[in-house]
């Protein structure tokens, strides 16, 4: 009997080799490695790993109008830099011929079942599926992973999964690159200009509600308003009652009953309450949490516990549980977490019994975020935060109520009545536990003050005015998109990445350009139901149905097929304006600065890749300037020649558009290199046409110049 058992990453392969086998052998074929296992009854076990996806999709016929027929291809024939994707389809396929049983060990999500399913289905054949059974697993650990292996399953009992996760994929694809095409084409159409766009079956939606908010703050007007604020003993400060006031005439009447008169505390009320214990992180509250206390992007935090899962220090992230059952031993977690010193005391002061608060979310395959008990070791500060957010938060789950108390204090000055309030945490409990969310809850030196007391007063207004809608961030618009059922815990944070990489959308306050205000603009006049969530949210409601086999996987992409062609229909119709409207919005985010000539600065795709800058006035202007790989051209001008200044290289650097500018791009004086061995000027590092170099900072007088290989040598043998 042989065995194969396939995984989503070599990582893993490695860890689930090593789970059932101390003595399984690590070997590689085409640089690809596997490991081998012989046990005593002679039965040969393969543990092989994917890298991920291993196919995408692919039209059949790209001559057709609209690619509605797709089918499954290697990754490698359509993504030309993911050549390495063919050794590991090759290594499968090669130790697949002789397996007589195949287990399927990839992460226990939708597209983790795909990408097992699809390896099985196009490199094993079809009919491994019959001799395929399925490990479910929510944390790397030995003892995880040897029951996941015990308890496999039979595949072929519940392929509902997968054919969700195929639906999904296809469904973008039909959405995404149709109607990509159908507003590429109609720029064509207009221009005879090929201007790549993009949009999506959850992007678009996504970038329409952020251009929803866009046009709220555009459109807002501000109100003045007015506070009145009283300055009484020890540095407090009261507010009047009314709290906003729009009516200047009714400030100056409050301000003229209170003036010269002193503050009495008619009233003080003590309250104590309860601070409930935290529920346990599902994916989008570790989100929510890691901007709020790190600054951390969602994909970022995304990403970090992912790696945290696979190394086996902390359970599978993509999960939308706030369940922790009695079946992960939480005890001995807690016990081996306590082998740490910074949890140890924390732990040692639980009581029995040891019974984790939780939350009402579940999820049909994972529990909460939870630490497993391995403790890392060797991890960059950026995954220490993320371990220990969650750890913390763990062990605060076992803990007691926190006690608040608070006192709001009533006063009236001149027969005007003021407030203030202070909050001090009376009993630590839990908060004990997480300084993280320690330091988020207030706690105030309560003032020394009594009923009758009379003192003096100070009173003044302060002139404000109303704000706009605060503008989502990265976590606040993966809130919202959970909120409104779009996208999933898995897609969310690459789906506002992809905003980012497609220049629609800016800034940590995410800010939607004119580009992709005029894509939403234009969508949704012509073809409004594309932008629509509800469609979306319909789709998405589909796509979960699968799994529960209340509908097909082909009613489901009949379905979309009908809704996308009317969507093309409207687009067809409506080719020219479309056309127009898109190409005049693009035109106008290619601007990056002024030419000397009068002409715009534009960004420049080169046909032999990369991006340049050059006049819009071309060919009566020539003056282009070329842009590093991975360059932002900046808002921000040179002070020496006006010209806008670029962003470039890890660690990110300024530099002069103009790589000739005597300014050397802002550089500081801590980039200073060296002295000009010819005028005795500062010496610095400046960007080229060809990437940094040495040059000297009293150009264009001095034009000394050196590679920066030959600038360290030459300084290597003078020492």
């Amino acid at each position: 009997m042989s065995e194969l058992i396939i995984c989503e990453k070599p990582k893993v392969a490695e860890k689930v080799a090593k789970a059932l086998s101390d003595s399984a052998v690590k070997n590689s074929y085409k640089r690809v490695p596997y490991y081998e296992i012989v046990q005593e009854n002679g039965q040969k076990i393969t543990v092989l790993s994917a890298v991920g996806h291993l196919f995408s999709l692919k039209a059949k016929n790209k001559k057709n109008k609209r690619f509605f027929d797709v089918e499954w291809v290697p990754l490698h024939e359509t993504d030309k830099s993911k050549k390495y994707i063919k050794n590991y389809i090759d290594v499968i396929k090669k130790f697949s011929k002789d397996a007589d049983r195949f287990i399927h060990a990839c992460d226990y999500d939708t597209e983790g079942t795909l990408i097992g399913y699809n390896a099985l289905k196009y490199i094993c054949g079809e009919k491994s599926i019959e001799n395929a059974f399925r490990m479910k697993f929510s944390a790397l650990t030995k003892k995880d992973l040897l029951q996941a292996y015990d308890d496999a399953y039979p595949l072929k009992d519940d392929t509902s999964w997968a054919d969700s996760g195929e639906a999904r994929h296809i469904l973008d694809f039909l959405f995404g690159v149709n109607i990509s095409k159908a507003m590429t084409e109609s720029v064509q159409h207009v221009t005879n200009r090929y201007v790549q766009l993009s949009a999506g079956r959850v992007q678009t939606p996504t970038l329409a509600i952020l251009n929803e908010r866009e046009k709220e703050i555009q459109q807002f007007v501000p109100e003045p308003y007015w506070m009145i604020k009283a300055k009484i003993e020890k540095g407090i400060v009261a507010d009047h009652k009314k709290g906003k006031i729009f009516d200047k005439k009714e400030v100056d009447k409050i301000l003229d009953n209170c003036k010269g008169k002193d503050a009495v505390v008619t009233k003080i009320t003590t309250r104590k309450s309860k601070k409930a214990l935290p529920v346990p992180f599902e994916l989008g509250t570790l989100q929510s949490e890691a901007y709020a206390q790190f600054g951390f992007t969602p994909r970022k935090t995304q990403q970090i516990a992912q790696n945290l899962y696979v190394e086996g220090y902390t359970s599978y992230p993509r999960t939308s549980s706030q369940k922790l059952p009695d079946n992960l031993g939480l005890p001995g977690i807690l016990k081996d977490l306590a082998k740490n010193p910074k949890y140890k005391d924390k732990i040692e002061s639980l009581k029995e019994p040891l019974k984790p608060n939780e939350g009402k979310k579940t999820d049909e395959a994972h529990p909460a975020i939870h630490p497993t008990g391995t403790l890392p070791k060797d991890i960059s500060a950026d995954y220490q935060k993320i371990y220990d957010l969650i750890t913390y938060r763990f062990i605060s789950l076992f803990g007691q109520e926190a006690e608040l108390e608070s006192i709001k204090v009533e006063l009236e000055i001149g027969e005007e009545p003021f407030t203030f309030s202070r909050q001090r945490i009376s009993k630590e409990g839990w908060l004990a536990l997480d300084p993280y969310q320690y330091k988020k809850v207030k706690n105030e030196e309560f003032p020394d003050i009594t009923e009758g007391q009379t003192t003096k007063a100070k009173v003044k207004s302060e002139e404000k005015e109303t704000k706009p809608p605060a503008r989502y961030n990265q976590a606040s618009i993966i809130r919202e998109l959970e909120k409104r059922g779009l996208g999933t815990k898995s897609t969310r944070a690459n789906i506002v990445s992809i905003l980012y990489t497609r220049k629609y959308v800016e800034g940590n306050k995410i800010t939607v350009n004119k580009l992709g205000e005029s894509i939403i603009d234009t969508l949704e006049k012509y073809s409004e139901r594309i932008t629509s969530e509800q469609m979306t949210r319909e789709f998405e409601e589909d796509l979960s149905e699968i799994k529960d086999k209340k509908i097909t996987e082909s009613e489901v992409i009949g379905n979309a097929k009908n809704e996308l062609n009317g969507i093309l229909d409207s687009i067809d119709d409506n080719q020219d304006n479309i056309g127009r409207e898109l190409f005049g919005a693009y035109e106008q985010s290619r601007i990056v600065g002024e030419c000397e000539c009068g002409g715009n600065l534009i960004i420049i795709s080169s046909p032999r890749g990369g991006k340049f800058v050059g006049c819009s006035k071309y060919p009566d202007c020539k003056n282009t300037y070329s842009l590093p790989a991975g360059a932002n051209v900046l808002k921000t001008k040179c002070e020496k020649c006006g010209l806008p200044l670029i962003s470039y290289g890890k660690p990110r650097q300024r530099a002069c558009l103009d790589f000739e500018c005597a300014n050397g791009g802002q550089k500081s004086s801590n980039d200073v290199v060296g002295k000009c061995p010819d005028c005795g000027s500062d010496l610095i590092k400046r960007m080229g046409r060809f990437g940094e170099f040495i040059g000297c900072t009293g150009f264009p007088k001095c034009r000394f110049t050196s590679s920066i290989a030959d600038f360290e040598k030459n300084n290597q043998n003078s020492e």
